[in-house]
C-alpha cells in the first residue's frame, strides 16, 4: 500500500511522525521514564512538524514561482505569492485554463493558416487565368495572326477583356484590404434608398435584359420615398454587387425583386430571384472572398469572386449583417438593415439653430 501525500502539510506531518517514533525508541532506551519520554516526544513532534512544514512551503514556493510567473506574464516576488496550498490550487486551475485557451489558439490559428493558403491559391490562380489567356491571344497575333484580318480584331478584344476582368480583381482586391485594414471612413448621410435601388435597376437592365432576367423594384413600407442614414455610394455598391450577382447567377427568364419592409427604427432590404439557389452547406461560406458555388459559370461570366465579400465588409462597417435565405432550385434572398433617416435630422451640437 502507497501513501500518497498532496500537500505540505502531510508532508510535514509524515517527517513529525517519524521524529515522534525516532524520539520515543531514544527516551525508552535511556529509560527516561513514561512521562518525560511523552514531553520529549511531544516537544520533537510540535517542532518537527512547524519546522518541516515551514521548509517543504519555502521549497515548494520557489520552485513554483517560475510557472506562476509564465502563467500571469508578470514577476512575482516571493513573499507576494499565496500560501503553497492555494498557491498549488490556483496553478492547477490556471494551468487548465491555459490549456484551454491554448486549444483554441491553437485551432484558430490552424484555421488562419488553412484560410490563408485557401486565399493565396485562389488569388494565384484568378490573376493566372487573364494572364495565360492574354499572352496566348499576343502570341499568336506575333507569330503571324496578326496580318490576318479574320482573327487579329477578335483577338485584340478578347485581351482587352482578359486585362479589364484582371483590373477588376485587382481593384476588388485593394477594396477589400482597405475594408479589411479598417481604413474604410463612411461618408453617411439622409438619402432615398428606394430611389437609389431605381438608378442602379435601370443601370443593370442592358444586361438583365441579355439574360433574360426581369428586375422588378416593389415597395413594402407604406410610399417612397423611404429615407435611410448611410454612406450612399457604398450601400450604391451593395445593390449593385446584390443586383449584378443575382443576374450572373440567375435562371434565363426569371425575375430579381428588391423589396422594403419597415422594421420600426430600421428598413430592411431584400433582394431576391427565382434562380438556381445554393446548397445548404454552401450558405455560410458565400461571403468568403473568391469563394464560388458554380466554379466554371462564375469564371465563364466573368466575375472576380470578391462581390459579396465586399458586400459584407460595408455592411459590417455600417454596423449591419447579411443574411442569405437559399433552396437549390428555388432561388436565393440577402437579406440587410438600414437605419432610418430621420425626417429632421439632429443639428450637431457645435451648429448653432438659423433664427425665425
Amino acid at each position: 500500500m502507497k501513501l500518497k501525500i498532496r500537500t505540505t502539510a502531510g508532508a510535514a506531518l509524515g517527517v513529525a511522525a517519524m521524529a515522534a517514533a525516532l524520539s520515543i525508541g531514544c527516551g525508552t532506551l535511556l529509560n527516561l521514564g513514561l512521562p518525560r519520554i511523552l514531553i520529549v516526544t511531544g516537544s520533537v513532534f510540535t517542532v518537527m512538524y512547524l519546522t518541516a512544514r515551514f521548509c517543504f512551503n519555502l521549497f515548494v514556493r520557489y520552485r513554483i514561482k517560475p510557472i506562476y510567473q509564465v502563467l500571469l506574464s508578470k514577476n512575482v516576488k516571493t513573499h507576494e505569492l499565496p500560501p503553497a496550498g492555494d498557491l498549488v490550487e490556483e496553478i492547477q486551475d490556471e494551468l487548465n485554463l491555459w490549456a484551454e485557451k491554448n486549444a483554441q489558439e491553437i485551432a484558430r490559428l490552424k484555421e488562419n493558416e488553412r484560410y490563408r493558403k485557401e486565399f493565396l491559391g485562389n488569388v494565384s490562380h484568378e490573376i493566372k487565368t487573364p494572364i495565360f489567356t492574354v499572352q496566348g491571344y499576343i502570341l499568336t497575333l506575333l507569330d503571324g495572326g496578326l496580318e490576318d484580318k479574320n482573327i487579329n480584331r477578335k483577338y485584340l478584344e478578347r485581351s482587352e477583356k482578359s486585362i479589364d476582368r484582371l483590373i477588376n480583381i485587382v481593384q476588388d482586391l485593394e477594396e477589400i484590404s482597405k475594408l479589411e485594414s479598417g481604413m474604410l471612413v463612411l461618408d453617411q448621410e439622409r438619402f432615398d434608398i428606394v430611389a437609389l435601388v431605381h438608378e442602379i435597376a435601370d443601370a443593370v437592365e442592358m444586361e438583365a435584359t441579355a439574360h433574360r432576367i426581369t428586375v422588378k423594384v416593389g415597395s413594402g413600407v407604406s410610399q417612397p420615398p423611404v429615407y435611410v442614414f448611410a454612406d450612399r455610394r457604398r450601400i450604391g455598391q451593395v445593390v449593385t454587387n446584390l443586383l449584378t450577382n443575382s443576374i450572373k447567377y440567375g435562371r434565363e427568364g426569371g425575375c430579381t425583386t428588391i423589396s422594403f419592409i419597415d422594421m420600426f427604427d430600421r428598413v430592411m432590404i431584400e433582394v431576391a430571384d427565382n434562380g438556381v439557389g445554393i446548397a445548404e452547406e454552401n450558405i455560410p461560406r458565400v461571403f468568403e472572398r473568391f469563394f464560388r458555388v458554380d466554379k466554371s459559370r462564375s469564371r465563364e461570366q466573368g466575375g472576380t469572386g470578391l462581390g459579396l465579400a465586399i458586400v459584407k465588409h460595408i455592411l459590417d462597417a455600417h454596423g449591419q449583417g447579411i443574411t442569405l435565405r437559399s433552396k437549390p432550385g428555388e432561388g436565393s434572398t440577402f437579406s440587410f438593415a438600414l437605419a432610418k433617416g430621420a425626417i429632421h435630422p439632429q443639428r450637431p451640437a457645435n451648429t448653432p439653430a438659423s433664427a425665425g
